[in-house]
């Protein structure tokens, strides 16, 4: 375990705002969190309207159109500075001025490229300036992300260039492009897009468009060359059928027509019982009841936590929080019992690299922040995804659009019964009774969110725990990756149904943690455990073999980073690397490190290549998580929550006096009267003696839209 200034430390788990009418919430966001708030609807128009009217920049609608314009493409808050917005929360300085990030692509011009600027001061800009990446340069225009416009023309390029295919793919699928209906092909795009920078190359995966289409390859895999801001000079470069290549649809379909292609016919998908639908089929064998509904969280004298605006608060603690929409969940600002435990808590990027036979699959390395991993968090399923008692919020995204885009109950707030006690005691006698017992109960608060990158659905939680620990966790669940199913496949994954594959991957997830415990001057310590052998000094010429702590100093960055594989000292259980924090390193990834993952705008690497001093200095720790996922056919429908969860804790050590959750009024402590005879018995407790009614009634409703307003 590292420590920070002899406080906090990190430990790991393990491998293996909107509309809400219920109490405890208001729509005014205090003073102090709303410097770290998203941008509100007014605020998105009001820098999409500036810049749309600046002449200069040449913007026309994102939507509809050729590739080759200007567009604004995502606008979000841009975070103050660290060192003003300290000034401002600790020693009463200016109030920092409200700024946005907005990113433009500039496709209509000789050299297209990408510039992020700076645009402020809001709710009424007025002025705009370029942001810089820690390294300079310009951003490449093929680094974009994609939007729906470029999906749109490469679904119809797809469509045009697999014409010579109809019969092929008729004959051995009964789905098609043409006319299809509801028998149409669809397909999934693999990244990074090409294998060298400047390129945008990318393998699709033609499939079934059934329910959960992501289960449904039909063997064909194909590359499009879509570099070019015309799409009429797109081009698909190589197919892939069935195990063999082939340099342009027309050949593939010359060697159907020749009888010379090894096809496989694929089986007409059942109207209902899909095995990649949600729909209940077979029993358990118990008979136990399913048909009926389960445990439910409750709330029985009603909240215990604070909702105002960004601001959370609850027990010790309080937060500020934001979702952007490049990366998701930020929290700001932590504090507990008033002292800031940590600037900045985030998430950075989520990864996914794969293996397989077919060249989709062996190109196949996911970062997420790329897919706007913050800005697919859609509505959350009440008492599904959050309980009923939940507090749920909208949150309101411009990327990839026209104007503001809402998204309903995509974040929500709850306390969870962890079903262990936080800590209790039962003090026997040894005589058939007992001194006393004590016990709390367990609860945490939750604030969570999830992102849907195409077939993988991420749930991700921040937990708050009464005895002064933080959780981040991430669950994996969703459609696994999957390809066409070849005997030459086995060797990176399972055979999950009769033509499919589960590739095997590896899920990487990183987190910035920029801890002030204390204040902002921290060292970075590991301990590690040796074993000694010493002379027993109550036994001469005895023997004593016992552990002992071996402290260690960590002085500058490279002493602190920890790559994959490397040997880690016993008390530290998670990779990581500690930097001092600097402004121009605000994130270890970027938007643009999907498509131009060769010469990254933001390189990790750098942050540590200078190898500064870490003692005594405002550090940062940037925590890697992950685990590998072979899939197996228990993965269909969807991969299960359960051992497929990761994240680590933020534990405080030596830094109370005590367990802070003795404040807590929960506690319950029995003591005997009279004893040996335990006829009467003392209970104390602090709370009301019986909970009373749990849940309240109310049918399940659900609306699933984000819209543009």
């Amino acid at each position: 375990m590292w420590l920070l200034r002899l406080a906090w430390a990190l430990a790991t788990l393990g491998i293996a705002l909107g509309s809400d009418p219920n109490p405890g919430t208001t729509a005014t966001p205090p003073d102090t969190a709303s410097i770290f708030a998203d941008l509100s609807p007014a605020e998105l128009r009001a820098v999409r309207t500036f810049l749309l009217r600046r002449p200069e920049l040449g913007l026309v609608p994102s939507r509809g159109g050729p590739l080759a314009k200007n567009t604004l493409f995502l606008v979000e808050l841009l975070p103050p500075k660290k060192r003003v917005a300290l000034r401002y929360l600790d020693r009463g300085g200016p109030r920092p001025r409200r700024q946005a990030r907005a990113v433009v692509f500039f496709g209509g011009q000789a050299e297209p490229n990408v510039t992020e600027f700076a645009v402020g001061p809001l709710p009424r800009p007025d002025s705009y300036r370029p942001l810089r990446f820690k390294g300079g340069g310009t951003i490449p225009f093929t680094a974009r992300p994609m939007t729906q416009l470029e999906y749109e023309l490469l679904y119809r390029t797809v469509a045009e260039a697999t014409e010579p295919l109809h019969r092929l793919l008729h004959d051995t699928t009964g789905f098609g492009f043409h006319n299809c209906s509801r028998r149409c092909l669809t397909f999934t795009d693999t990244a990074p897009r090409g294998l060298a920078s400047g390129e945008r190359r990318s393998w699709l995966v033609l499939q079934r468009f059934v329910e959960g289409f992501f289960l449904h390859p039909v063997g064909l895999e194909l590359l499009v060359d879509h570099r070019d801001p015309d799409p009429r000079r797109w081009a698909v470069q190589q197919l892939w059928y069935n195990g063999r290549y082939f340099s342009s649809p027309q050949e593939l379909a010359e060697s159907y027509e020749r009888g010379t292609l090894a096809v496989v016919h694929l089986p007409e998908p059942p109207s209902q019982q899909l095995f990649s639908s949600y729909e209940p089929r077979g029993r358990f064998s118990t008979g136990t009841p399913t048909e009926v509904h389960g445990a439910k969280v409750c709330e029985p004298q009603g909240r215990r936590y604070r909702l105002r605006g960004n601001r959370l608060e609850y027990g010790g603690w309080s937060l500020a929080f934001r979702l952007r929409s490049s990366a998701g969940l930020q929290l700001f600002d932590l504090r507990f019992n008033g002292e800031r435990v940590a600037y900045e808590v985030s998430v950075q990027e989520a990864v996914a690299f794969y293996g397989g036979h077919t060249p989709a699959a062996m190109q196949t390395k996911y970062m997420d922040a790329g897919w706007g991993m913050g800005s697919v968090a859609y509505e959350l399923a009440r008492g599904i995804d959050c309980p009923e008692t939940a507090a749920y919020l909208d949150v309101h995204h411009l990327y990839d659009a026209d104007g503001p885009v809402r998204f309903s109950g995509a974040v929500c707030v709850f306390e969870l019964p962890t079903g262990v006690p936080l800590r209790r005691h039962f003090d026997s006698d040894f005589q058939g009774g007992f001194h006393f017992y004590a016990g709390l109960e367990g609860q945490a608060l939750v604030l969570r969110t999830t992102s849907t990158v195409y077939n993988y659905d991420y749930i991700w939680d921040f937990l708050l725990y009464p005895n002064g620990v933080m959780e981040a966790k991430v669950h994996a669940t969703g459609y696994i990756h999957a390809t066409f199913y070849t005997p030459r496949g086995r060797r990176y994954g399972s055979r999950v149904h009769s033509h499919l594959l589960g590739n095997l991957h590896t899920h990487l997830v990183h987190y910035k943690v920029d801890l002030d415990v204390a204040g902002t001057g921290n060292s970075f310590e590991t301990m590690d455990v040796r074993f000694e052998n010493i002379s027993n000094p109550w036994s001469p010429g005895g023997r004593v073999v016992q552990p002992r702590l071996s402290r260690q100093r960590r002085r500058s960055e490279r002493q602190a980073a920890f790559p994959l594989g490397a040997a880690l000292p016993r008390y530290l259980l998670y990779h990581l690397a500690v930097t001092r924090h600097h402004e121009n390193e605000p994130t270890s990834s970027s938007i643009y490190a999907q498509n131009e993952p060769w010469q990254p705008l933001v390189s990790f690497e750098g942050f540590l290549r200078d190898n500064e001093s870490i003692e005594d200095q405002d550090l940062v720790a940037w925590v890697t998580v992950g685990f590998l996922h072979v899939p197996h056919a228990e993965d269909i429908p969807n991969t299960a929550t359960p051992g497929n969860a990761v994240g680590f804790f933020l534990r405080p050590f030596n830094f109370f006096d005590e367990d802070p959750s003795v404040a807590s009024r929960g506690p319950v402590i029995v003591r005997p009267l009279d004893p040996p005879t335990f006829s009467r018995l003392e209970i104390q407790r602090w709370t009301p003696a019986t909970p009373g009614p749990c849940v309240a009634p109310g049918p399940f409703a659900y609306n699933g839209t984000y819209r543009q307003h």
